[in-house]
């Protein structure tokens, strides 16, 4: 008796330029930290999508930012892949990562949750220190956390507003970075999260826009070093327009109609359409790969 599998829609060949909703027409700015449960329209993160088939079997990974979003489809994706998961996320977002919690559960791995602020350095060392006690080492690290909003220019913008990109943005990531490569074995991997604006900066974020090119340059820095050195692995995923509760924090709300149209799919991107590529960079299928920046655009390009 043959037993006929269902497959699951994200694998189907179809047209890419219909497989997700348009721009969401529902849109409500939020203050920043944005949620995904206040969130009209939600992404898809993959939590009824995303199949795992084993490529992570074993490995421990920790994620920030990782409550929503590009960082909570990645976090699904992992557990789904066979990994121990640890999510950082600040506590005003507690909600949507029990949430990813009950996913990584679901999936029959252990799901740690880790609230507080990246953009301190004490809690980053602290943050990198309780991942291991309670995962038990830790293979992978996934810099997600960031933060964006919209500013009227350079004149506009207040040395608070600058002071907390970078910590949050860039800092973190550094602080992070800093504290778990000592304790990373060769294998290992390191996985941040740039964007398109790294290399085309929009003028309504040039900071923002600042930090995702210094992640890109940390990235491709710290690739020779650590590979050399450690054997550990560094990579980068340039996001094109991807519809997240980012964008709603304290977002811009007709821009955001409009998000994804510049693009040939004329719709932006779901974050579980980037979850197959943080797998690859974090599995050993992506052995010979660091130092290298992965956009997924949607056709606009990182060049």
């Amino acid at each position: 008796m043959s037993t006929v599998l269902e497959i699951p829609e994200v694998v189907t060949m179809q047209d890419p330029r219909s497989q997700y909703a348009g721009t969401p027409s529902s849109i409500e700015i939020q203050s920043a930290p944005a949620t995904q449960q206040a969130m009209t329209e939600k992404p898809d993160c993959g939590e009824g999508s995303y199949k795992g088939s084993g490529r992570l079997a074993g490995r421990k990974a920790l994620l920030t930012g990782a409550d929503s979003g590009i960082g909570r489809a990645a976090a699904i994706a992992f557990a789904r892949e066979g990994a121990d998961v640890a999510i950082c996320y600040l506590p005003e977002e507690q909600a949507d990562a029990e949430e990813v919690a009950g996913y990584i559960r679901e999936a029959g791995r252990k799901a740690v949750l880790l609230p507080g602020d990246v953009s301190h350095e004490g809690f980053c060392q602290r943050l990198v220190a309780d991942a291991i006690d309670q995962l038990g080492g830790l293979d992978i690290l996934v810099n997600n956390a960031g933060r964006m909003g919209k500013t009227a220019g350079i004149l506009e913008t207040s040395t608070e507003r600058f002071d907390t990109l970078m910590k949050t943005n860039l800092y973190s990531m550094f602080w992070i970075t800093k504290a778990a490569v000592a304790h990373m074995k060769p294998g290992a991997s390191i996985i941040n999260t740039t964007s398109v604006q790294g290399y085309d900066p929009s003028p309504g974020v040039f900071d923002y826009a600042m930090t995702k090119a210094a992640i890109a340059n940390f990235t491709k820095g710290l690739s020779e070093p650590l590979m050399e050195k450690q054997g550990i692995r560094i990579n980068a995923v340039a996001p094109g327009p991807i519809w997240t509760p980012l964008q709603e924090a304290d977002g811009d709300k007709d821009k955001l109609k409009k998000l994804g149209q510049n693009t040939p799919y004329k719709r932006p991107g779901q974050p579980v359409e980037l979850a197959p590529v943080y797998v690859l960079l974090a599995s050993q299928e992506g052995s010979y790969i660091t130092g290298e920046i992965y956009g997924v655009t949607g056709g606009m390009g990182i060049a």
